[in-house]
């Protein structure tokens, strides 16, 4: 994931202190990966991605942006807390699907007891 972008003012609010930018207590299980170039053409150096992302109890998926990366998401398993610029704050539980486009910049995390198992796709560079 992309990390490290600058302080976004509109997600202090949601946790009275700066997002993280480091991941904790996150565990990428299973990945599958396709060349989109030898599938599509012109989308040469991208590829369509699928992982299995386990969030610890207390586990962080630090600050990052889509732009360049477009996904989707689905929590198989658990509650995840996800904070959006401009204040947006969301729980996604069980069942739970979402696009992450270009305009997003956020960054989640497991406030529960039990981990939270998310299925996410996305269309990335390879090399990323």
């Amino acid at each position: 994931m992309v990390l490290g972008l600058a302080l976004v003012m509109g997600l202090e609010p949601a946790i009275g202190q700066q997002p993280p930018t480091e991941n904790r207590g996150v565990n990428i299980g299973q990945t599958v990966a396709l060349d989109l170039g030898q599938e599509i053409d012109r989308v040469h150096g991208r590829q369509l991605r699928l992982r299995v992302v386990t969030l610890d109890p207390g586990g962080v998926v630090g600050k990052h942006t889509h732009d360049g990366r477009p996904g989707v998401a689905y929590v198989l398993k658990g509650t995840l807390t996800e904070y959006r610029e401009g204040g947006f704050v969301k729980e996604r539980g069980p069942g739970e699907a979402w696009a992450e486009g270009k305009d997003v910049t956020h960054w989640a995390e497991n406030k529960g007891s039990e981990p939270v198992v998310v299925v996410a796709v996305d269309v990335f560079k390879s090399g990323m």
